[in-house]
């Protein structure tokens, strides 16, 4: 099960938060926080169209572009044996480990 809503082509993260008994949803992928509150979803869904109004009008304001922009490029750091395994795995398949690694998240997916 994902917890993750989208509304108006924006995705959020839904999260549960006990210490003031509501849900929590905060936009991701945007140049800037913009996060809502409400007690089920239906209100998560009514606040969050709210808050993305605010969070669009001020970037509009600003002159800011509201998605952040990906460059296709991280750094992941991982054990040295596991290195070594997914090297040889990716060369007994035919690709390089930077193929590799993307296919699986690909799949991960």
């Amino acid at each position: 099960m994902m917890n993750i809503i989208e509304i108006n082509g924006f995705r959020a993260v839904v999260q549960y938060d006990p210490e003031i008994n509501m849900l929590r949803g905060e936009f991701i992928g945007v140049n800037g926080g913009a996060d809502f509150y409400a007690k089920d979803i239906d209100g998560l869904r009514r606040e969050g169209e709210i808050s993305l109004k605010v969070f669009l009008d001020m970037c509009r304001e600003d002159g800011v572009e509201p998605r952040k922009e990906y460059s296709g490029k991280f750094n992941l750091r991982v054990s040295p044996q596991l290195h070594a395994a997914i090297a040889i795995k990716a060369a007994a398949d035919g690709k390089s480990l930077n193929q590799w690694v993307a296919d699986a998240l690909d799949r991960s997916l």
